[in-house]
């Protein structure tokens, strides 16, 4: 029986500084397809379509101080460990200077980079629900070291994303977690653990989370004119079409699911 999900994030517009940069990272690197391209607009996605990445080119918008208010990372999800294990390779074999970081997260295994322009992106794969870490009957993620040869292991060769990546969760740096959190749940995500350090993490359908909301920017906030993250997309079951604002400042666009 095929299951049915009643949220899923469609899409993200990043402002940016530098096209042709981004676009050797996203498109020439990453693999992601142009799809629509509009005076200083660029649409990307996966084969599959399942999400779209705009890129909102402004040659005068300063770069992003990090770590501000916004954007902490996007999170691209892979099908699979080998098609994760494939697009690392990739991005090993290129010598790309802004990897950050692995973890194993207990539900997931999870690389971190920057684009170019300092866009926090996260590529994971999930592990089997019944294998999710509990405690007390609450969702139980963890940060524990990922052995990066062994998932290199998995791949026979390097390759772009997988034609079937979606866009898994986003994590925001916020001013107040409980604002936030309020937010997020009058959009029908519940909070699936709240104990992690100055961070907390919401979902629908018992996903581990759709969107985390931390406090390490500890409230610095960027130029209004900066790059980085401008809207989000998330189509929701039962819910009519409607933009928003989201504590940060971003827009919000709820679709139909």
């Amino acid at each position: 029986m095929t299951q049915t999900y009643s949220l899923s994030l469609t899409g993200l517009t990043l402002r940016v500084q530098h096209i042709e940069r981004q676009l050797a990272f996203y498109r020439d690197l990453l693999g992601l397809e142009v799809v629509d391209q509009q005076g200083p607009r660029t649409d990307l996605a996966p084969a599959g379509r399942a999400f779209t990445l705009t890129l909102l080119h402004d040659p005068s918008a300063p770069l992003r101080p990090q770590p501000t208010l916004g954007l902490y990372h996007f999170a691209l999800l892979l099908p699979s460990r080998a098609a994760l294990a494939a697009v690392f390779r990739r991005l090993v074999e290129a010598r790309y200077p802004h990897f950050q970081g692995a973890s194993d997260h207990g539900v997931s295994e999870a690389l971190y980079l920057a684009d170019p322009e300092g866009n926090g992106l996260e590529l994971y794969r999930d592990r089997p629900r019944l294998e999710w870490p509990f405690r007390g009957g609450r969702l139980a993620m963890v940060s524990e070291r990922l052995d990066l040869q062994a998932l290199l292991s998995e791949a026979r060769s390097s390759g772009p994303l997988d034609p079937q990546t979606t866009l898994g969760h986003l994590h925001l740096h916020v001013r107040d977690l409980d604002e936030a959190q309020a937010f997020y749940e009058g959009l029908g995500l519940a909070l699936m653990q709240g104990d992690y350090p100055g961070a907390r993490f919401l979902a629908a359908d018992g996903y581990h989370h759709h969107i985390g909301i931390n406090l390490w920017a500890r409230g610095r906030t960027a130029p209004k004119e900066a790059t980085g993250l401008l809207a989000y997309q998330i189509a929701l079951r039962g819910r009519s079409p409607q933009t928003l604002t989201d504590p940060n400042g971003a827009e919000v666009r709820v679709l139909a699911l």
